[in-house]
Formats: structure tokens, sequence, C-alpha cells
């Protein structure tokens, strides 16, 4: 028999161990000295339900393998029990022992649960080739699996993730009814108190940068497009040569009205060598109708040259790959925006345009520029909605209240605009309760 203070060094090599396997390996190494065993294992149960911890011959032991499932089965056997049970059985002790006698042999096993209260929380199994277990040796295992099973169950929980930690004592504080209603109620005032405290409500919308002035360049005649000197994102300056229509059909047209003016002119005053007035006032006439039709030819050239009305930069229309098209009168060429004067449309969704209001600042934040937000200013609410992307919207116009020199006509992002202060609970829960007020109104056939 050991001695009573032999049976105290497995718990205390166990205590000095600070994991859950290296805690089981010292304490069935200790036990398997004090009772002169070949193997000592520990199993706890889980939410997965039982598992090995640890054994003296750790090594012996793999998952799957048929000794560990052997092994597993005794424990098991001595848990649905709750009683230590052994093979060979001592005299008087009669229970079921069919997995203690598979794991045993041709030697000696037994089980004892580990024990936190009344409540089993795992078992220890010996293994010896020989003698058989005496009953005083289970109930000096018994006091020891009292003893340990606090332990392992504590160095089982430390070996837990922190949220299953919580978990659990989470179930113990909710384990008593008197408890649990208290703390219930504390925690649903706490939460009522949480949902109504007042927080910044701002909307958020996508947004779109577009310049202040956005002018189409047309074709201020029919023409062939001959030249193309700019192609989108290109600044151009005021008065810059876009583009250049074909303008051989006007030079000769140009050339037949100078002269028809020449010959009416040279008439004109062989008329008045002759001093007819009959024919002057004609030629006359004739001359000032050359001339018009000249100034027309003139004016017609001048546009067929088509040039920037003001400094600012392209954003649509590119023809390096249109040389020697047709393009008819009025035709839009291209598009320019100024390059340094923005606006900024805001879509609001239909459910919270009513919460914006012109004056109303908010900040912008730019998907080629997250980390940067701008400021802006709401000036404008288009009063009709419009649809896309299978939802409907408002367009309000905003003006930034700075330009970095990066920003480009086009750009886009998200928009949020202060709007007050809301309690949080509304916050979260106005969306949900508006699509149930909506769908109750729909069914209700009152």
């Amino acid at each position: 028999m050991p001695a009573p203070d032999a049976l105290l060094r497995p718990l205390g090599a166990a205590l000095a161990r600070a994991s859950l396997d290296e805690a089981a390996a010292a304490f069935g190494v200790e036990l398997c000295d004090t009772f002169r065993c070949a193997r000592a294992s520990i199993g706890v149960l889980a939410d997965n339900g039982l598992t090995l911890a640890g054994s003296s011959h750790s090594s012996d032991l793999q998952p799957g393998q048929p000794a560990s499932v052997a092994l597993l089965d005794a424990m098991q056997e001595a848990i649905d029990q709750a009683e230590a049970v052994a093979w060979p059985a001592p005299t008087g002790h009669d229970f079921i022992t069919l997995a203690q006698r598979q794991l045993a042999g041709t030697g000696a096993a037994c089980t004892v649960p580990l024990v936190q209260d009344t409540r089993i929380v795992g078992a220890l199994t010996l293994e010896r080739a020989a003698p058989p277990f005496s009953l005083p040796e289970l109930a000096q295992l018994g006091n020891v699996a009292r003893l340990a099973g606090p332990v392992f169950e504590l160095k089982r929980e430390l070996a837990l993730p922190w949220p299953a930690r919580m978990r659990r004592a989470a179930r113990g504080l909710l384990a008593q009814p008197a408890r649990r209603t208290r703390i219930l109620g504390a925690g649903a005032l706490a939460l009522a108190a949480v949902l109504a405290v007042p927080v910044p409500w701002r909307v958020s919308a996508p947004a779109r940068l577009e310049g202040s002035v956005q002018r189409a360049v047309v074709a201020a005649t029919d023409g062939f497009l001959q030249q193309a000197n700019v192609r989108p994102g290109d600044s151009v300056r005021s008065g810059q040569v876009l583009a250049e229509l074909a303008s051989q059909d006007l030079e000769l047209e140009r050339r037949r009205r100078e002269s028809e003016l020449r010959q009416h002119e040279n008439a004109y005053r062989a008329a008045q060598a002759r001093a007819d007035r009959a024919q002057m006032v004609t030629l006359q006439a004739r001359a000032a109708e050359a001339q018009a039709m000249l100034s027309l030819v003139e004016a017609q050239l001048q546009r067929a040259r088509i040039e920037a009305p003001f400094d600012g930069i392209v954003i649509k229309g590119d023809l390096s790959q249109n040389l020697g098209a047709p393009v008819q009168r009025g035709e839009v060429l291209m598009v320019l925006a100024p390059s340094d004067s923005f606006r900024l449309i805001l879509e609001v969704d239909e459910a919270d345009v009513a919460a914006v209001r012109i004056g109303q600042r908010g900040e912008l934040a730019l998907a080629a520029q997250p980390d940067r937000t701008l400021p802006f200013v709401t000036r404008r609410i288009v009063p009709v909605a419009s649809a896309a992307d299978g939802r409907n919207f408002f367009e309000v116009e905003a003006a930034l209240e700075e330009t970095p020199p990066q920003l480009r006509p086009g750009l886009s992002g998200v928009a949020k605009v202060e709007a007050g202060s809301r309690a949080l609970g509304w916050l979260l829960a106005h969306r949900a309760l508006d699509w149930l007020r909506l769908a109750w109104w729909k069914v209700t056939p009152w």
C-alpha cells in the first residue's frame, strides 16, 4: 500500500505543469511509480465528449488507433457506472468490466472517475501486469481522483479558447434561476440605456464628381474629320485647336466668291466711268451679295478649326480613331469641363432623402483617395427621382470646400451628410421597421 504522502506527489506534479497534456503526463508518471503500473492515463470530458488528456507513455497512444480506442472505452465504462471498476474484479466488486478486460488482456486494469464536487469530469485508468488491483488500492485511487478532478477540470478550461471560456462562464452565471433573472433584467436595462444614447447620424450615399460647367464642342458644319489634336484626359487652353475638319471644298468656294466679287467691282467701276447710274446700282447690289457670301465662306473656314472655349480638361470624345469619318452639323465631338471647378452629385436613397436639407455639411471619401476626406456643403436637391441598379434615388448637388489638384471629373466615392443625431437603437432598426411597415401596409386589405 502506498504511503499517504506518496498519494500527494502526483497531484503536486500536475499542479507544477502549465498545460493540460504536460500535467496529465507528469501525473501519470508519478502514479505509475506509486502503484507500480505500466501505464497511467487521464481522460477529460469536454463538449465534444471524452478525450485523452495525457498519459505516462503518450508516445504509445495515437488518436484513432486501437490502443487509444480501447483506453477510451474503459474510461467510458467507469463514467457510465459512476464507479471505480477493475479487472480482474476484486471480491464483492460486482460491476460491468468488459472494456477493462479487453484493455487489460493478460494483465490488470482499473478505471476511476475524476470527480469535481458531485460531477464527473473525466477518468483515470491504470494498467499493470500483476497483481490485480485490490479494494484498498481502488479506495486510495478514488481519493486521488477526487483531489485531481478539480485540477484537471481547471487545466482543461484554461486550455480552451477565450470564446469557449466566456460561454462556460455565462452558462455558470445563468444556471441559478434567481441569478439568471437578475442578470437578464440588468442586461435588458443596460441594453435599453445603450440603445437610447443619441449618436450622430450621417446619411451615406454614392457620389461622383463632375465639372461645374460641362461644354459640348459640336461640329459647326458638315464635313470630314481631318485632324484630332487631343484625347480624353488632356488639359487644354482657351483658344487651343482641338480638331480640324477638311476645308478643301471651302477653300475652292472662297476663291470662287472672291473672283465673283472682283468681277462685280470691275463692272461697277466701268459703269461708273460711263456714268450709267442704273447699271451702277445693279452691280453694287451684286457686289454686296458676293461680299456676304465670301464672309459666310470665311466664317465656315474659321469654324472648321474647332477651338477650346475655355481652360479645362477633355472628359469625353476620342476622335483619334475616326479620322476621315464624316461629321454632321450639330454633332457632339467632345465634352470639356473645367479642371479646377467641380460639383459633387450625391445619389441619396429615397428612404433617406427626407433627412437631407440644403446647407448641410458632409464629407466625401473618393475611391482614388480613401485615406482622405473632403468637406462639402449641399446646394440643391433635384426633386425628381432617378432609377438605376434596381433602386430609386434623388440627386443632391453639393459644393466642395477644397479642391486638391489630384481631382478629376468622373471620380466616384462615398459621401456622408450630417443629418443630426438619433438614438442608437433607431439607427440600427429603422430600415427594418420601415420595411415591415410598408410590407404590412401592402398586405392588409383595410
